[in-house]
């Protein structure tokens, strides 16, 4: 992109101006756009990533001090520019002979200036002063006294922020609306703004089956008189062109053959932009590799198709891991797993895992929850959308409510509808024994468990906009009391963040269930009953709390629920936010739920950013507790509650 600008030349420190540049070049220097590398500390101790501290590992190690100055009255600009300035972000850090001083400061000159433009302030100023002398009057190699920091003083004058006057597009791009990419006049004209508009155009022509579409011109004249900008985009949309053939290279023990038809780009197919970055996150979530990168080539095949290589490099294929929990309600528990991710080579995965929890709680070491089991997972089984997953799990479980051991085996098929949507469908038996408020009973259960489910959240593990949407039928059997039964439950969870970088985001979910055919509870194995109460539900109360009880005040579990959670997610700085939230929900013996005894609990939580996920922390108490029941509940794990 080219900007021209008209300002005078007297008084001024550094500016662009009377000149064509590239503004994309400045806006390459932007903070929004450059990534700091990341380091991972937690309690004191770095578990990823460099001390800050390199002193000793800079050749001539010169320290300075640096303030910045700025006439901007926008707060929201004078964090941008302290943002972008390496001067200042790096204050702690010594650089390289005096010249590193110099060097740096340019630098920033630049991030600067290109921090003014993405705000549409064309006639901003910046000037910087180093040991008291401008530092465009500085020598070749200067020297500075160090016996002390040298000071560095950084000035911005903000200058008036420039409007839209007129847009002109042209070739392929003729007839736009410049109201449709934010340049509509009298709009503010952000650099990266018409930087953006250029790349959305070049996006559609792509999306319309046209691979070879680009920008042949991008300028911006700025009027320094009446602080506004004319602007020209001109595109070329190239052939209209389907996908060719789909090489790949780097693959090693995954076949090449399973990565092509995994990434579902068909010779043929509607060549579009949204296809390339589907397919290229597909790939990466298998976790076989550790990168994929989709090349797209730069002219066409000569059959008119349009010609990709996939290059993969693959990761570790075997791991093995350990972790550990705690909570208030069931004290210490630890886990282990081992994995295989390319049995085959075909990306099918093995995991064998195991857990002993309530280590600490339970009295003896027959009250402790144990676990282990085996799954094997196929993507791309009969289908390129289709997972097969089959597992064989062996579990205790003892909370408050019942005692079950149980083992299941189950087999299973997932497709991808869309984007979105997903289907699935498994084949289940179940051997349960359970000791409960109905004694001590056995059952054989055969079931089939089909679900939908809609997801269009923007991040899995922090969202800050979109649904999800869960339906889940479970019709079974109990082959020993010969009962039928089945279960339909839902659940919808949604998300709306506030302000420009959704430092408050509002979360809330319901989920409800009902079981048909229970009719005599005891029939049916205590797992496949409803409770409520602890992390994943209502939290305050212990796990499975939540219950109808007999008249001996034992927990029965119960034929329907209902349960709700809101939930305000306000970020403190960049890594540290807090969650204030309640938790509602009831749990009937009748299939019609039954209102009148509804428990809730309330608190706050912490969560620390990190680059796989916010850590969370939670701290809840019931606001109407059960007599001797659970006083408090505190839960951690990773990721957003829901």
């Amino acid at each position: 992109m080219q900007i021209r600008g008209t300002a005078p030349k007297t008084g001024i420190a550094y500016r662009r101006m009377g000149i064509v540049m590239v503004v994309a070049a400045a806006a390459a220097l932007s903070p929004a756009l450059v990534a700091d590398a990341f380091a991972f500390k937690l309690f004191g101790m770095n578990f990823f990533g460099k001390d800050e501290d390199t002193s000793d590992q800079v050749p001539d190690p010169v320290r300075y001090d640096v303030t910045l100055t700025t006439d901007a009255v926008d707060p929201d600009l004078k964090e941008a520019l302290e943002n972008s300035s390496r001067l200042v972000g790096d204050k702690d850090k010594p650089v390289s002979g005096d010249l590193g001083v110099v060097v740096k400061a340019r630098d920033d000159i630049e991030r600067l200036v290109a921090t003014l433009y993405e705000k549409a302030r064309y006639g901003g100023v910046v000037t910087i002063t180093i040991d008291g002398r401008n530092i465009n009057a500085l020598p070749p190699n200067p020297t500075f006294n160090r016996s002390r920091p040298v000071p560095v003083h950084v000035s911005v004058a903000a200058g008036p922020v420039f409007k839209v006057h007129e847009v002109q597009f042209g070739g392929d791009a003729a007839g736009q609306n410049p109201a449709d990419y934010d340049l509509a006049p009298g709009e503010q004209a952000g650099s990266l703004v018409i930087i953006k508009a250029g790349d959305k155009i070049v996006e559609q022509l792509k999306s319309n089956g046209h691979p070879l579409a680009k920008l042949t011109d991008r300028k911006v004249i700025a009027d320094h008189k009446t602080n506004t900008v004319n602007i020209l985009i001109a595109a070329e949309s190239g052939p209209v062109a389907p996908i060719g053939n789909v090489g790949v290279t780097g693959e090693k023990s995954v076949r090449s053959d399973f990565i092509e038809r995994y990434s579902r780009l068909n010779k043929g197919d509607r060549y579009s932009p949204e296809a390339v970055r589907k397919a290229g996150d597909r790939l990466r979530a298998l976790g076989v590799f550790s990168s994929v990168t989709i090349h797209e080539a730069d002219a066409l095949d000569p059959d008119g198709t349009f010609p990709m290589t996939i290059e993969v490099a693959e990761g570790k294929q075997r791991y093995l891991g350990l972790g550990a929990q705690y909570s208030t309600t069931d004290g210490f528990g630890v886990n282990g797993y081992w994995g295989h991710r390319n049995l085959f080579g075909a990306a099918e995965s093995l995991r064998i895992e195991g857990s002993v929890g309530r280590l600490g709680d339970a009295s003896n070491i027959g009250d402790l929850d144990y676990s282990a089991g085996v799954t094997f997972t196929k993507p791309g089984a009969f289908f390129p959308s289709a997972t097969l997953t089959a597992s064989i799990l062996a579990k205790t479980e003892n909370p408050d409510a019942y005692s079950a051991k149980l083992v299941t085996a189950s087999l299973g098929l997932s497709y991808e509808l869309s984007d979105i949507d997903t289907i699935s469908g498994a084949g289940e038996v179940s051997w349960e024994k359970d000791d409960d408020a109905f004694g001590t009973n056995t059952y054989l259960t055969f079931a089939l468990p089909f679900q939908y489910d809609r997801d269009t959240r923007d991040n899995k593990l922090d969202p800050t906009e979109g649904y999800r949407a869960t339906l889940k039928a479970t019709p079974s059997y109990e082959s020993y009391n010969g009962t039928f039964f089945s279960s339909l439950e839902g659940s919808i969870s949604g998300y709306q963040g506030l302000g420009a970088e959704d430092r408050i985001v509002l979360a809330g979910k319901l989920s409800t269930g009902f079981l048909f055919g229970a009719d005599n509870l005891e029939n049916i194995p205590a797992t496949r009953r409803f409770f409520a109460g602890g992390g994943g539900s209502v939290r305050g109360y212990g796990y499975q709390e939540i219950s109808p009880y007999n008249a001996a005040n034992d927990p029965t579990g119960g034929a329907s629920y209902v349960t709700a959670s809101f939930e305000t997610r306000v970020k403190i700085t960049d890594t540290i936010g807090i969650v204030p939230f309640i938790d509602v929900g009831t749990v009937s013996a009748d299939l019609a739920p039954d209102f009148s005894d509804i428990r809730a609990g309330a608190g706050i939580g912490v969560r620390y950013a990190t680059p796989f996920g916010p850590l969370r922390l939670d701290f809840a108490v019931p606001l109407n507790k059960y007599e001797g029941g659970t006083s408090y509940g505190i839960y951690a794990g990773i990721g957003q509650s829901f």
